[in-house]
């Protein structure tokens, strides 16, 4: 390495690799230009605010030494901080303590040690606290996570119930308790994680995860018995808040904390004031469903009674009216009416025929008085031609004609004489 830095400077050019990528077994970089290179690099990150809780602190003179960890994750950085800052404090600082710190990484050379230099830190209190889990509930609001109609309906009976809880907590013995006890046959899927402290926000979200891709799960509960804000944190994380908003089976918050409600309880699709009020309104209680299903049944019984009684009235009314007591006399009505009809039909008929019957004779009568044979039986007779026609004019007939004369009774021949 020596010699290369050497053969560099006598010739005055670099034979180094630019960049890191471009690095070699045969052709590496010195450590002091690693070094340089990170020391340019991490000297351009600008300072930057970040929140964390105090778990470790030394002091060492005038500078304070403090171990820093994520509030929702295992991360942790080490931070120095100069006695000028520390003293712009109006509390001491304490291992536990929330507190936000404006840091500037840096980086010595000549060890390769990276720290990072603490430019501000302030404690964060219960009011900043609220503050800002204020103006999350406020954003998310506006996204519509808290909308009631998003939320879905839990089911009239659940079969199996997802629990995530505590490990071996009372708020996991409340619900599996008061819910067995309601209704007996109901199962459960627990889940027991951490719920506070940096591993809680990951723990439930991978429980709830579990749980909600399983199809024998029918609802969810998120059960705590309560605590202090601080404890209470993980449950108004934003990324729990998501998961629980876009889960698919609906999600019962009962962390049981009515000063401070955690976010959990807006996006949740029902709230429970306790681990107990849980189980009391996920599960109906067997002994309410018996009773009302003894009231059902007996209220049935009565309408069927009800009507019975009624359809039986209303048959014997039906039966004591007169056309259903003598059902034969509105025959009987008919047929003296068909009687009667009949009778005027015939007499109608009759004096139709004996009217018809002198009309005929009447016309017959004179028919036959414009007939040529009743002129022929009044001893008159016609005369005809040898031609047949009928002899009108005695000119027609000049002496020596043949004549045929036809009588009332048959026909003699004649001849006209000069």
């Amino acid at each position: 390495m020596e010699s290369g830095g050497v053969q560099g400077a006598d010739t005055g050019k670099s034979t180094l690799p630019p960049t890191a990528n471009q690095t070699t077994a045969e052709n590496p970089w010195p450590l002091r230009m690693l070094s340089q290179k990170l020391k340019m690099h991490i000297d351009r990150v600008p300072p930057t605010w970040v929140e964390g809780q105090v778990i470790e602190l030394n002091r060492r003179n005038s500078t304070t030494y403090l171990t820093l960890r994520d509030t929702d994750a295992e991360a942790s950085f080490s931070l120095v901080v100069w006695g000028s800052v520390m003293a712009r404090l109006e509390m001491p600082l304490e291992p536990g303590s929330r507190v936000v710190a404006q840091i500037k990484p840096d980086l010595y050379i000549k060890t390769g040690r990276l720290t990072m230099q603490t430019r501000d830190i302030r404690p964060v209190g219960l009011g900043d606290l609220l503050v800002r889990l204020e103006r999350l509930r406020r954003a998310l609001a506006a996204e519509g996570l808290f909308d009631a109609s998003r939320k879905q309906r839990l089911p009239l009976l659940p079969h199996r119930i997802g629990l995530i809880t505590g490990r071996d907590s009372d708020a996991m013995k409340d619900v599996i308790r008061n819910a067995s006890l309601r209704w007996p046959a109901v199962e459960f899927e627990v889940r027991e994680v951490a719920v506070q402290g940096v591993n809680a926000v990951a723990q439930v979200m991978r429980a709830l995860a579990e749980l909600d891709a399983r199809q024998d799960v029918d609802v969810i509960v998120i059960a705590r018995g309560g605590g202090s804000l601080e404890d209470l944190l993980p449950f108004s994380n934003e990324d729990l808040v998501r998961a629980v908003a876009a889960a698919a089976t609906p999600i019962v918050s009962a962390i049981g904390h009515e000063a401070d409600r955690p976010l959990l309880d807006d996006v949740a699709d029902l709230r429970a004031s306790t681990p107990t009020d849980a189980a009391k309104r996920i599960v109906p209680d067997v002994s309410e469903e018996l009773h009302r299903i003894g009231q059902a049944r007996a209220m049935l019984a009565r309408r069927v009674e009800q009507l019975v009684h009624r359809e039986t009235d209303r048959l014997a009314t039906l039966r004591s009216r007169p056309v259903m007591a003598n059902p034969a006399g509105m025959v009987d009505v008919r047929t003296d009416d068909i009687h009667r009809l009949t009778s005027r039909a015939h007499q109608a008929v009759s004096a139709a025929v004996h009217r018809d019957t002198d009309r005929i004779a009447h016309l017959k009568a004179q028919v036959r008085a414009l007939s040529p044979q009743n002129t022929l039986d009044r001893g008159y007779a016609v005369a005809q031609l040898p031609d047949g026609h009928v002899l009108r004019d005695a000119a027609d007939a000049p002496a020596g004609t043949r004549l045929r004369l036809r009588l009332a009774v048959g026909e003699v021949a004649a001849e006209t004489l000069p």
